[in-house]
């Protein structure tokens, strides 16, 4: 199932080619650009679309909390405000110029300058400028709770209609993570204190759709009058709101949703087999699916648990049936996307593979090498006596992930852990994940269009904060956020793969994250409608309804007829 910074399975680049075309792009400014998309006149067309099944949603926009919220995971939030560039991540080769015309770096990777467009409007029909830019990295340099993917901001400042952003290391692997913030107006937002806690429930953007109504039920989107590409052809725009997988189906296969993007059963028979001229699907290769083991929480924080686990999973099973076939086993522990960064694996880590099946013999004698002594209730207790028990937590109303949890905790049963499977509602799941109230729990990688992404979402110590967007196990190793330092200023390929060796190594002997599956951008979409669509012979995006780039889609699409 998709979700965005709530699971959108963030797209990941499908190319093996990924990290030199995006090295081309970073270091010489000048890599293969895209026409920003252009609406046309609006209608009264109202496209339904669903990113993510919730069981409960706030009236709050808030662009700039890491942590999203029910409009975020909707796919609400992304429509309302817009970042500096768009990124094709189906096509990691193409960027789209947004809120910035043009962008080049300076002082050896350590300053990005941003030429702002002009004659933008937010939606109150106040005008844009520079200054909203500059504000908005500011916060981030003063507020490290909203500094999601830990940009090291050390100043910002303007000069006509130019942004300097100023770094404390090199960054030319990391423009993805700089140029996506969303930006927002200082003229509203200078006076609400802390950023991360400020409900938004009156929105205003520079996207191309302002909130017309909002209820438990859902949120409707109109077309933004003051848009600077001109009126959106698509008039309105609605979000359901939907508490499971299970209920997105009936209403994909009732032509009552236009696009979705979930893990969904039986889509085929249900789905597409009724009506294939029209009921499209497009499973594009996306991240890394892994098991995180609270580094801070007995036993999760001891290695030889960690080992134990990788051991027991039955990884096949994980994708055969609590993913319906549709994402392939992970194959390295490493946790990097395979095939899609072959050219990035180290050889140092290449015969570091992971068993496609639960191995739960090799599991007990790791445990038992580590001191562990096996009980007369079957399980394994520690030297002082303390049963090995954990739980495993995700959303209940991520069906493949209920079902992949349900699977490990019968996994590592075999293996001799106590472990069980608790379902959660996703907002309760969203706010344990990220202050850290958990064991164990499977998540997807960062939205990547390089390495670099992947590895700082999942090791950056900047990450493990009490609202954190990433490195959700709490991971704090010095010599570990060093060396992203040195891969963030790679500047060749070579580069690159010497800076991620050491990387790789550590994930894959350590095991801060225990990868399971190859993660897909799951995407639906009815052609009946709209026409326009992404697709795998026209990846000008990814399809997933997903925030930041589900803009993109909507802009291209038009209404039938």
């Amino acid at each position: 199932m998709n979700r965005v910074l709530t699971r959108s399975r963030p797209i990941m680049a499908a190319a093996a080619v990924v990290a030199a075309t995006v090295l081309a792009t970073t270091v010489a400014a000048c890599g293969s650009t895209s026409t920003t998309p252009k609406p046309s006149s609006s209608s009264s067309a109202v496209l339904t679309m669903e990113s993510s099944p919730e069981n409960a949603i706030t009236d709050n926009f808030n662009p700039l909390n890491p942590v999203p919220t029910g409009a975020t995971g909707l796919g609400g939030t992304s429509l309302i405000y817009e970042p500096l560039l768009q990124f094709d991540v189906a096509n990691p080769s193409v960027y789209y110029k947004w809120l910035a015309t043009a962008y080049r770096w300076s002082n050896s990777g350590q300053s990005i300058v941003f030429t702002i467009r002009s004659g933008v409007k937010w939606s109150n029909g106040k005008a844009f400028t520079p200054a909203d830019v500059v504000f908005t990295y500011s916060l981030l340099k003063r507020y490290p709770g909203i500094n999601g993917t830990g940009l090291p901001i050390t100043s910002v400042s303007s000069s006509g209609n130019q942004v300097t952003i100023n770094f404390s290391s090199p960054q030319y692997t990391n423009l993805q993570n700089i140029a996506s913030v969303y930006i927002v107006p200082k003229a509203i937002w200078s006076s609400v204190g802390d950023p991360a806690t400020y409900l938004d429930s009156h929105p205003i953007g520079t996207g191309p759709y302002t909130l017309k109504s909002f209820s438990t039920g859902g949120i409707t989107l109109q077309a933004n009058a003051h848009y600077w590409g001109g009126a959106p052809a698509v008039g309105k725009v609605d979000f359901p709101v939907y508490a499971s997988n299970n209920t997105v189906l009936p209403a994909l296969a009732s032509n009552q949703l236009d696009w979705a993007g979930n893990f969904l059963s039986g889509l085929q028979s249900t789905f597409v087999g009724p009506d294939p001229a029209h009921h499209k699907v497009w499973f594009a290769p996306v991240n890394t699916n892994a098991y995180f083991p609270n580094l801070n929480v007995w036993p999760t924080n001891q290695l030889a648990v960690r080992k134990a686990i990788s051991l027991a999973l039955d990884r096949t099973a994980i994708s055969t049936q609590g993913e319906a076939g549709l994402e392939p086993v992970a194959t390295n522990a490493s946790g990097l996307v395979l095939p899609n960064f072959k050219n990035l694996l180290a050889p140092s880590v290449q015969s570091m593979t992971l068993s496609p099946t639960g191995n739960p013999a090799a599991a007990k004698l790791v445990l038992e090498q580590a001191g562990f002594v096996m009980g007369s209730d079957g399980y394994f207790h520690s030297s002082t006596g303390k049963l090995l028990a954990l739980t495993i937590t995700d959303p209940a109303s991520y069906t493949d992930y209920a079902e992949d949890g349900s699977i490990a905790a019968a996994d590592l049963q075999k293996a001799g852990i106590d472990a069980t499977f608790n379902g959660q509602s996703v907002s309760a799941w969203s706010a344990d994940i990220a202050d850290g109230n958990f064991q164990l729990s499977q998540h997807w990688s960062a939205t990547s269009i390089s390495a670099y992404q992947l590895y700082n979402n999942w090791l950056n110590s900047a990450l493990a904060t009490s609202n954190a967007a990433g490195n959700f196990e709490r991971l704090h190793n010095s010599t570990i956020d060093s060396e992203l330092a040195k891969l963030a200023g790679a500047t060749t390929v070579a580069a690159q793969l010497q800076d991620l060796a050491p990387i790789e190594q550590f994930v894959a002997t350590q095991l801060p994250i225990i990868p399971t599956v190859y993660g897909a951008a799951f995407d639906e979409y009815n052609t009946s409608q709209f026409t326009g669509w992404p697709s795998a012979s026209n990846p000008y995006e990814a399809g997933s309804p997903t925030a930041p780039t589900n803009e993109v889609v909507v802009l291209r699409l038009r209404p039938v007829g």
